[in-house]
């Protein structure tokens, strides 16, 4: 099943909008199994959990991207997306599936939903830890403070390149670029974590070391690098070729060494960064990631109409949100099923670098029709008769911890604001240094002795779920968990 390229322009938008494709996959437990990938199913440690949910909760956008897998824009109607009772109601249901979830709140431009603090607060008050994904035009002093007062604990802004020319060219919006580079100045300024957004393109691959310098000098959590996936507007980009892909990858490995300690670098829709980790840097904290392409797996998105897909590059859908509820979707999707343990075709399959990659299931999804199929964006060309690399036996994000220590109440509860996908690797963390210092229980002194023990580049950057609530106010630290 090949999906077809829509015509360009604003008719194929709406097209796109009315209908998102669903997958003809097979429905009945036995043709699933028949597809299995039991070395794989094998080699993972976790189970299915949805750590991160992002949420696309609107079309509308002031901007005109590019590259935008949702085909936003000014023309797109509010009349779909769900209303504040139903975004309540759908949050409810994610939460009684995992009360500790990483909720990204996107679009579009989120920042356009005048009810986009009302739905933020619902989540962070009842346990979820919240951001919101922006292009950061619209973020002004007293919008960052409206965020932080609703309880979101950071942003994620665009900016493809320091070149106002491309910039604007490619996000379509003149004077784009200098309203986000004001933005990043007020988020410093007013204390509000932020991660900078680049997508890769041949317009901007030389750029790539400048523009990681500059998120590191003005204080980002994290630089994430988005490689081209063929869906939305995206569907008339050319991505880079293979053998240009394995060159940006090797550089991303120097540069998060680099920056290690100071900023996290990141690649997003192009998991092959696992193997040239694996070759290059035994060392890497990357290998404590559940790392494979989190697609259905401990990541999902819903759709401004409540759909409910794998991930945001990937339109096929697993149910309906306004017809069912998220746990039952999550458990019950054959589509997730699929993901979570489906047997890969072509090199893929063969890959032994497969249970730490896997390739991007959302480009397979839209190069093939089919999200157990190749991504050929990858430049390796596997044997298929070398053994399976695996996850490291050890604790990765996103697996639970068991206590090992008796921890007092109150740090349960700040440990508890943890989100769950970091939660397990930093209790491991916190009682690997009271042993070794000798302490024999977890308190509040012990989590303040860990925060004045990290390197200095750590100390700036405390964690949220560190702090203590009564300096929230007054500190600035930050740092990634």
């Amino acid at each position: 099943m090949k999906l077809g390229t829509l015509a360009s322009g604003q008719a194929s938008d709406m097209v796109r909008q009315e209908s998102l494709p669903i997958l003809d996959f097979p429905t009945e437990s036995a043709s699933l199994l028949q597809r299995r990938d039991r070395e794989l199913e094998d080699s993972r440690p976790d189970t299915a959990i949805p750590h991160v949910v992002a949420w696309n909760i609107t079309r509308r956008c002031n901007l005109e991207c590019s590259h935008c897998y949702i085909s936003a824009g000014s023309w797109q109607s509010a009349e779909s997306e769900l209303s504040t009772e139903e975004c309540h109601r759908v949050l409810d249901d994610v939460l009684a599936v995992n009360p500790s979830v990483l909720l990204i709140l996107s679009g579009g431009e989120p920042l356009v939903r005048d009810d986009l603090e009302e739905i933020a607060e619902h989540a962070a008050s009842a346990g979820a830890t919240v951001v919101v994904g922006t292009n950061g035009t619209g973020l002004s002093k007293q919008r960052i403070e409206s965020l932080k007062q609703a309880g979101v604990k950071g942003v994620a802004v665009s900016i493809d390149s320091l070149r106002q020319t491309y910039h604007d060219r490619f996000r379509h919006g003149s004077g784009s670029l200098s309203a986000t580079l004001d933005a990043v100045t007020r988020l410093g300024e007013q204390g509000l974590d932020f991660i900078v957004q680049t997508s890769l393109t041949k317009g901007n691959r030389s750029e790539l070391t400048d523009l990681v310098g500059w998120a590191a000098e003005k204080g980002a959590v994290s630089f994430n690098l988005y490689f081209l996936v063929p869906t939305g507007r995206g569907e008339r980009m050319e991505g880079l070729s293979p053998s240009e892909n394995e060159e940006v990858l090797a550089e991303l490995v120097d540069l998060e060494q680099a920056y290690r300690g100071r900023m996290m670098i990141r690649s997003k829709c192009q998991p092959q960064l696992m193997r040239h980790v694996v070759e290059a840097d035994k060392e890497s904290p990357l290998l404590n990631y559940a790392t494979r392409c989190p697609c259905g797996i401990q990541y999902c998105r819903i759709t401004p109409e409540g759909k409910l897909t794998p991930c945001p590059y990937m339109p096929a859908v697993a149910g309906d949100l306004t017809q069912e509820s998220f746990g039952d979707v999550w458990r019950e999707s054959p589509l997730f099923g699929a993901l979570r343990g489906g047997e890969l075709s072509g090199r893929c399959g063969r890959c032994e670098y497969r249970a730490i990659c896997g390739g991007c299931r959302a480009r397979a999804f839209a190069e093939s029709g089919d999200p157990l199929g190749p991504d050929e964006s990858c430049a390796y060309d596997p044997p298929g008769d070398q053994p399976l690399v695996r996850p490291r036996e050890q604790l990765t994000y996103g697996a639970d911890a068991p206590r090992e220590m008796v921890w007092t109440p109150e740090a349960e509860e700040r440990i508890s604001r943890a989100p769950s996908f970091v939660r397990g690797v930093v209790t491991r963390r916190v009682e690997d240094f009271a042993r070794r210092n000798g302490y024999s229980v977890v308190d509040l002194e012990v989590m303040a002795e860990v925060r004045r023990k990290m390197p200095v580049d750590f100390s700036k950057r405390l964690p949220f779920f560190l702090r203590e609530r009564e300096k929230e106010s007054d500190q600035v630290e930050r740092t990634d968990a």
